[in-house]
């Protein structure tokens, strides 16, 4: 394996594991083709006698850096003047670049390193797959033909792997490989390059990918953090038990039964963790007490559903489950709370998810009652049914759904 660095004043270190790890090679031709503005904003500070500099008929003393050539002035001005950057540079990009050709990855490797990256290389798939899981790269650049495990192998595993979906994927095919840019795109490719390489697309594309998935990251850790909330409030009460848990495998095995989409699926699997996250918010008077509520402390409790919306509506990505927590206590005859919802007007995964959620909790053992068997669950959901609490086509699709699985299974 080959690891190239790039600092900010054209100096490429090109560090070559073998019999002489140690070997370097330094470039700082200021000539070389491959130049960087980091490069020549260096020259200039790094000489004295320079006033003002023209370059393409722009007076470079007006010069006002956009996006990230702001941050590499203030890197090459900083080491110009003899600071260390090794804060600066903790959060440099790493690129992983594939290819069983050596000389497409030097390429792209010294193309990738004039621009600040942190270079890792592999010359094949499985190899960029250990590599992944080692380096965590914030991009991956993957040649398609490759022996053994070619690129779209490659692209598919870390695709469908929860560590490693959010990683950008270039795919490099060649200038009308229709097929193959078609058939990246089903193993989720982010986007394709051709050969030989433009160092402006190159670099163009790079920049864009890096950015959106540190954007995609933020995100996730936003969605980590609530679930780890949700889990948090199920810890504060004992006495559920699993029961967030077997909700997502519940919410799963049921949306695949009724044929939901692959979306609506993921709604009732999150719904599963987040439907109570409003609690966090409802003293623990009132949450933990042993007994009936009274009329003051249950309309305290009802706000639950209302806390638990307004801390997920930042999210888009969350937009799908809000229906759930907020209406998953309405009843099908409009006697449920907070809106008093009636029939379809009370959302469809609302009510999908508020079976499972009775049935949980009828099957599973409290302080205050025995677990019911599945067959005395379904003989009180269905009473409820009678008095007009659920939907009656959806109660009896679940009774049908729950003859056919296995409950080891949940």
């Amino acid at each position: 394996m080959i690891q190239w660095k790039s600092n900010y004043t054209g100096s490429t270190e090109q560090k070559v594991s073998g019999s002489n790890p140690t070997t370097l090679y330094n470039r700082t031709d200021k000539n070389h083709a491959l130049t960087t503005e980091s490069e020549r904003h260096a020259e200039e500070l790094s000489n004295p006698d320079l006033k003002v500099k023209e370059t393409d008929n722009e007076d470079s003393s007006n010069y006002v850096p956009i996006d990230g050539d702001r941050d590499s002035q203030v890197s090459t001005t900083l080491q110009v003047k003899g600071y260390s950057l090794s804060n600066v540079e903790n959060d440099v990009p790493k690129v992983l670049v594939v290819d069983d050709h050596a000389a497409s990855r030097m390429t792209a490797v010294a193309l990738l390193g004039m621009e600040g990256y942190e270079v890792i290389e592999a010359d094949n798939g499985s190899a960029a797959v250990h590599l992944v899981g080692e380096k965590q790269p914030d991009l991956i650049l993957l040649d398609v033909m490759m022996p053994e495990m070619d690129g779209f192998e490659v692209c598919q595993m870390l695709k469908q792997d929860e560590q490693t979906r959010l990683i950008p994927v270039i795919f490099i095919t060649a200038l009308n490989d229709r097929r193959s840019r078609i058939r990246g795109i089903e193993v989720g490719a982010d986007d394709f390059l051709s050969k030989p390489f433009d160092r402006v697309e190159l670099a163009a594309r790079v920049k864009s990918l890096v950015r959106q998935k540190r954007l995609n990251e933020d995100l996730d850790h936003a969605e980590k953090a609530l679930f780890s909330i949700a889990r948090a409030i199920e810890s504060r009460d004992p006495n559920t038990g699993d029961h967030c848990e077997r909700l997502v495998n519940l919410g799963k095995a049921f949306g695949e039964y009724l044929g939901l989409s692959r979306n609506q699926i993921r709604d009732l699997m999150w719904g599963g963790y987040l439907h109570d996250i409003g609690k966090v918010g409802i003293p623990d008077s009132v949450l933990l007490k042993k007994g009936k509520l009274s009329a003051g402390e249950w309309e305290v409790m009802r706000q639950h559903v209302l806390i638990g919306e307004r801390i997920c509506q930042p999210l888009r990505s969350m937009q799908g489950v809000i229906p759930i927590i907020r209406s998953h206590h309405e009843r099908w005859d409009g006697s449920g709370y907070p809106d008093g919802l009636k029939q379809e007007q009370i959302p469809f995964l609302a009510q999908v998810f508020q079976i499972i959620d009775i049935y949980d909790a009828l099957t599973s053992e409290r302080p205050y009652k025995k677990a019911f068997t599945p067959t005395e669950a379904l003989s009180i959901m269905t009473e409820e049914t009678n008095k007009g609490w659920r939907n009656p086509k959806l109660m009896q699709q679940f009774t049908e759904f729950i003859s056919t699985i296995n409950h080891s299974y949940l």
